[in-house]
């Protein structure tokens, strides 16, 4: 196992860091929920190259809720930023499709426009753009009742210029690319971290599963194929946020195992960090949501909220912290 090292201790208007992207200028940008204490805004925060960490903006709330909740986040190529809303997280009634796409354009400090992608979602979460398109993956279906019972996630396509769209949360909503079953009835939690491989093959979590399935799409971008590509129980619990490096390996944030897995490009799975119930404060896992790539290290968010049987967190802790690693060593 590889020991992460104390990347951030973040200040209080961060209490429940979760999504990163690195902005065109080189920095590292983090979304922050911050469901742990509502009162505290949804932020972003921004790192400079010597780690330093510093409010950037606050995401604009919705006019219904007065609360954003950016979760995945990721920059096009105009270097607009697109994000997760994903208002109906806590689980309260009132938020639960109150969801939103957004597209921010900040100048310097200064966020000077703001659309509304897609709106009424209920849980859109992780995020990734390509080729034209933002890819969002909606860990929660609820309206649509399989014959199984299991829950219904799903993984939505828009375009990058749409504006306006308001969703139904069913299958009937023509952006749906892709849907699955969640088998795991003791984490009824769906599809989570998503990426793209080097071929073009869009790669999604399926949280409570802990498996990634691996999509293939022909020239028109229709769904040409499906697999599950890994799963692996003893090595790779649960499947929050994820990345891959230019080697072709996926790092993966076990949330539920407080746990960082690789995956080569061959398939195999291998756990190799995890680290026991923790505070974070010495660069423990601390319930690890997303991975990021960022100037020569992996750099991980610490979620640090969800204290049930089915995780090893236990406790929430403030400061909100965040775990690092080299990558030249954890990508051998």
């Amino acid at each position: 196992m590889i020991k992460p090292e104390l990347f951030a201790l973040l200040d209080d208007y961060a209490t429940t860091p979760d999504g990163m992207a690195v902005s065109p200028q080189g920095q590292l940008v983090l979304a922050c929920p911050n469901y742990a204490d509502q009162s505290k805004p949804g932020c972003l925060v921004l790192f400079d190259t010597s780690r330093h960490a510093r409010h950037w903006v606050d995401v604009p709330v919705h006019p219904e809720t007065a609360l954003a909740s950016p979760m995945g986040i990721a920059f096009a190529p105009d270097g607009d930023l697109f994000i997760c809303d994903n208002q109906g997280w806590p689980g309260r009634p009132e938020l639960q499709f109150k969801g939103r796409i957004l597209r921010l354009r900040i100048e310097g400090d200064r966020l000077v426009k703001t659309t509304v992608v897609a709106d009424g979602m209920e849980h859109p979460n992780g995020m990734r753009i390509h080729n034209g398109y933002v890819y969002v993956t909606q860990s929660m279906l609820s309206r649509v009742k399989d014959p199984s019972g299991l829950l219904v996630s799903c993984v939505y396509r828009f375009p990058l210029d749409a504006k306006g769209i308001q969703v139904s949360n069913t299958l009937a909503d023509e952006h749906i690319v892709y849907s699955v079953l969640t088998r795991n009835k003791l984490c009824q939690y769906g599809l989570d971290g998503i990426e793209f491989d080097h071929e073009g093959n869009l790669l999604v979590g399926n949280f409570g599963d802990g498996a990634i399935h691996r999509i293939r799409f022909d020239r028109q971008g229709a769904v040409a194929g499906e697999e599950v590509w890994v799963q692996d129980p003893q090595q790779l619990k649960s499947t929050d946020g994820m990345i891959m490096d230019g080697k072709g390996n996926l790092f993966i944030a076990d949330f539920c195992a407080n746990a960082i897995a690789r995956v080569s490009p061959a398939g195999k799975v291998s756990r190799i960090a995890q680290s026991p119930d923790s505070n974070g404060f010495a660069g423990e896992l601390d319930q690890p949501g997303e991975p990021c790539i960022w100037n020569g290290l992996l750099v991980v968010s610490c979620f640090d909220l969800v204290t049930d049987d089915y995780n090893i967190n236990t406790e929430h802790e403030l400061p909100a912290t965040m775990s690092c690693f080299n990558l030249e060593e954890v990508s051998r």
